[in-house]
């Protein structure tokens, strides 16, 4: 469901008059409802939410928020007088805020224990303003400054008052006072020279400047294509470039933020995915507070060809890159069977750059670059666990598990809340962790070597989402009908118990 946040200039110079006669301010209400109805072709547009914010002080700026619905919404916008000040930093940051109220409640950030792509709220922050100077009620600026402070708590837990879901875009408005003396010129529509130019280019949006109403329609119709489901992420360039580079010169590809397109779930309707992009920093049990995170993840990608890896019955995530220069200089190498790895610095103990959790591939057909995310340190833990199925058919020998207890010690702790089920990622842990409580209870009296280790539990986990896929095709007793379905089917099954038991004797 995107949030569509409209930030309405309403300042007094937002009377001035076109050669038309009508002000900037009914240019920008007119704006707005173009805008929606736009929006209304796509069938997706019936979850839009809408907000209205204008540069009037806090909190009066607010004229529809999260409890407004749409007739406040339009009755709101209508009623718009411009009697204020150009107080545009203070604006954004009221909208900021508007947006981010109740994210700290719903977890969506996920602080310290990953960031999640599948976790968001997509937001679209559309201003629409003069651009004359910066004025407040006791001086003009030149430059735009936004509050660093905030009411919210756990504003302190990131750097940048946005985050990765949220794009700024702008439609200045420059229609001249007087009839145009040139023929208007055709193509896209330019940036404008503003202040608001360089926050759009920091969240991953973008300015337009608007001298007619053929391009303020132009632009209305490429804000509704840029209404799309996804996260910014901040790509940066590691070691050396590919052989054979064309300039030793710091090229655009090398550091770009691009939107990473979120797709729904067909079936559920909303993002669904299994792996999260590391932190920036080790967690450690000592530290007084978490360390504030960038608003965009800063993905390292190493240059240098290595093989796909995937293994069955492992899920990982996929999500397409919006078209930049990395992407265009993937797709120019003509190489869509080899990938480059992406790490996050400083998210593993001991390596300042970190291990990888994912690769860059372009695909198959050469139209799009896709970034997987895959377990952290994967080229680890993907031999290990084909040799667990393939080898040593699910009994691991001694060095098996040292191995695999290695590999546990060296990834971020908080990838063990996240183990995945490549069916039903939210019903695997709970379980695994009611098998534990089970054991707890009833071997007590026994050492507390003997209770379940979060090897162990990653080891369920894996054993859970085999064999689940194996027995919902090979069981009667475990296929879905129309009155049981198949994950409930599946734990009660006798079969999949007798061979769970004897895998995992300490759990019987």
């Amino acid at each position: 469901m995107p949030i569509l946040l409209f930030l309405l200039d309403t300042s007094a110079s937002m009377n001035q008059r076109t050669y038309l006669g009508t002000t900037y301010l009914d240019i920008a209400k007119g704006a707005v409802e173009i805008f929606m109805k736009l929006r209304a072709r796509d069938p997706a547009s019936r979850g839009d939410r809408y907000m209205l914010v204008t540069f009037d002080e806090a909190p009066y700026g607010i004229k529809a928020g999260w409890k407004e619905n749409h007739a406040t919404f339009m009755n709101e916008l209508k009623t718009l007088q411009a009697t204020g000040l150009t107080t545009l930093g203070q604006a954004l940051k009221t909208s900021f805020d508007l947006l981010n109220l109740n994210r700290l409640v719903s977890g969506i950030d996920n602080y310290g224990q990953g960031r999640n792509p599948f976790f968001l709220e997509t937001a679209v922050v559309i201003t629409i303003t003069d651009g004359n100077k910066l004025s407040s009620s006791s001086s003009v600026q030149d430059e735009l400054h936004l509050p660093l402070n905030s009411p919210l708590p756990g504003s302190e837990l990131t750097k940048e008052p946005f985050r990765w879901d949220q794009r700024l875009f702008a439609l200045v408005l420059r229609q001249p006072g007087g009839p145009p003396t040139e023929p208007e010129q055709l193509g896209s529509v330019p940036l404008d020279d503003s202040p608001i130019t360089p926050m759009c280019d920091v969240t991953g949006g973008r300015s337009y400047c608007v001298r007619t109403q053929r391009m303020l329609n132009q632009c209305l119709e490429s804000l509704v294509q840029k209404v799309q489901s996804g996260v910014v992420v901040h790509f940066e360039k590691c070691g050396p470039d590919p052989p054979n580079p064309q300039s030793f010169s710091p090229q655009p590809w090398h550091s770009c933020h691009r939107l990473v397109y979120v797709r729904s779930n067909p079936k559920a309707g909303i993002p669904i995915g299994h792996w999260p992009i590391p932190e920036a920093f080790w967690p450690d049990q000592n530290l007084p507070a978490l360390p504030p995170r960038t608003a965009h993840p800063i993905v390292k990608f190493s240059c240098t060809d290595c093989e796909p890896m995937v293994i069955d019955k492992l899920p990982f995530d996929k999500y397409e890159l919006e078209a930049s220069p990395l992407t265009q200089y993937i797709l120019e190498r003509k190489s869509p069977h080899t990938c480059w790895q992406v790490f996050v610095q400083n998210s593993a103990k001991y390596s300042d750059l970190g291990c990888p959790y994912g690769y860059l591939k372009a695909s198959t057909t050469l139209t799009c670059v896709n970034l997987f995310v895959m377990p952290y340190n994967y080229p680890v833990l993907l031999p290990l666990l084909d040799d667990l199925f393939k080898v040593h058919k699910l009994k691991p020998p001694l060095k098996w598990r040292q191995s695999f207890d290695n590999y546990l010690k060296a990834m971020p702790p908080y990838y063990l809340l996240v183990i995945p089920n490549a069916r039903s990622p939210h019903t695997i842990l709970p379980w695994v962790r009611s098998m534990q409580a089970v054991h707890v209870t009833h071997q007590a009296a026994l050492s507390k070597a003997l209770l379940i280790s979060d090897l162990d539990v990653l080891l369920v986990s894996v054993f859970i989402n085999y064999m689940s896929t194996r027995w919902l095709k090979e069981c009667p007793q475990c296929q879905p009908n129309g009155q049981s379905d198949g994950d409930s089917s599946f734990m009660a099954c006798l079969s999949v118990q007798e061979v769970f038991q004897t895998v995992f004797p300490c759990l019987g």
